[in-house]
């Protein structure tokens, strides 16, 4: 029967998750050069419409209608056939329509994470069909590998309330894949890089932090206790992990940093995307405030030590983040806080969630990291993947889009 509350929760927080995507086009844009900015911003930015369309026509089908070998969905909603006002067995108290605007959300948001990674040398053509073969490689089987009737990975007893695996670890490991095959920005070596607009940083993870309510609460899929819960593990981690990235910000450099409180928020709704209905709210605290202080290291030490050219940290926040996330949804997990679980986690004193996650874990980043090897092979025999020199020099947004930010504007950069 549908629940008119539920339903119409569901669709504010579609709605809600459907506005992160321009939070991440200022959230990215505002850390590029300022040659560069339209380009980052229309990388995140024209995803909402090829996605949509793809989601129409056949990714809610592949997601979710039918099942096969618990890898992919099916064809009967190919283009929204029989997908109606009714309830499906996916949400038994909103309708179908409401669902699949809810994962549509989803399915936009993600592949657009990626694109932080090879910003500012990556072809926007290139760009367009790599997103088209990584939602059918790699996003839509994950999404019904996790969420699927008959999925894989939710069989095998693993958990994943809002995306840890199906929309941080499958886009990070992507990224970095990704930006080590596309090669080092051309002066990566010897030029500093400096953000061009610390207030578009701060308002796109203001608007990110904004829609991550309805990601993770709406995660539920009702109006109910469990959606209450995952607001405040929620808000709860990105606080502790906001604290936690401007105390490494005072130890290392001295300074607390707009940047470091932006991007520790973000962390920590990372972190807790996977667990936020599953662990109670004293467990969110711990998660966050230990996501910023690893993914802090990743990008300030690790990255610089490997020297691979993860632009905007795609993988060193999403990535890891996400992995420690389901990680620690092994450990903190628990039946009495949700009943869906099978087992609980370690601190339950039982070691199969654990060693679920693990398992979830590691196949998510091989289908990552075998998808997008294909996905680059097969846009390869369209177009290369990255701009020429001269046009990288430029900036993206003259040689790629023919538009600037700043027209005003005639510095160097």
């Amino acid at each position: 029967m549908i629940d008119t509350g539920s339903t119409a929760f569901i669709l504010i927080c579609a709605a809600f998750v459907f506005f992160m995507t321009p939070g991440l086009a200022f959230f990215y844009g505002g850390m590029v050069r300022r040659k560069n900015v339209v380009n980052t911003m229309m990388s995140s930015f024209f995803i909402i419409g090829l996605a949509t369309v793809m989601w129409f026509a056949f990714g809610y089908a592949l997601s979710f209608g039918g099942n096969h070998a618990g890898i992919i969905g099916g064809s009967k909603w190919f283009f929204l056939q029989g997908v109606g006002m009714k309830p499906n067995e996916y949400a038994s108290s909103i309708p179908n329509f409401a669902y699949c605007a809810f994962q549509m959300m989803f399915a936009i948001i993600t592949p657009a994470l990626i694109t932080g990674a090879v910003a500012g040398r990556m072809r926007f053509k290139a760009l367009f069909f790599f997103i088209i073969f990584w939602s059918l490689l790699v996003y839509y089987p994950l999404a019904h590998m996790v969420w699927g009737t008959g999925g894989f990975l939710a069989s095998i007893g693993s958990i994943d309330f809002a995306g840890g695996n199906v929309v941080h670890i499958s886009s990070g490991i992507s990224a970095l894949v990704l930006c080590l095959i596309l090669g080092k920005r051309r002066d990566y070596n010897y030029a500093s890089y400096h953000v061009h607009n610390i207030p578009f940083i701060a308002l796109g993870a203001a608007i990110l932090n904004f829609g991550w309510f309805g990601f993770n609460a709406g995660s539920a899929l009702a109006a109910n206790g469990l959606a209450g819960l995952a607001f405040m593990t929620s808000a709860i981690s990105a606080a502790c992990a906001m604290l936690t990235w401007m105390m490494m910000d005072v130890i290392f450099t001295g300074h607390p940093t707009l940047i470091g409180a932006s991007t520790g928020m973000i962390i920590g709704l990372v972190a807790i995307t996977p667990g936020a209905g599953f662990v109670p709210v004293w467990a969110a605290a711990i998660i966050g405030a230990i996501a910023s202080p690893i993914c802090y290291v990743m990008v300030s030490v690790v990255k610089h030590k490997f020297g691979y050219d993860d632009a905007l940290d795609a993988f060193g926040c999403h990535g890891v983040g996400g992995i420690f996330g389901g990680l620690m949804t092994g450990v903190f997990g628990l039946k009495s806080v949700n009943s869906a679980l099978r087992w609980n986690g370690l601190i339950g004193g039982d070691v199969r969630l654990f060693g679920a996650q693990v398992i979830a874990i590691l196949i998510t980043i091989a289908v990552a990291i075998v998808g997008t090897l294909i996905c680059v092979a097969l846009v390869r025999l369209i177009t290369p993947l990255r701009v020429s020199d001269k046009e990288e020099a430029i900036g993206l947004d003259r040689s790629e889009h023919n538009e600037k930010a700043y027209p005003s504007f005639n510095g160097l950069d």
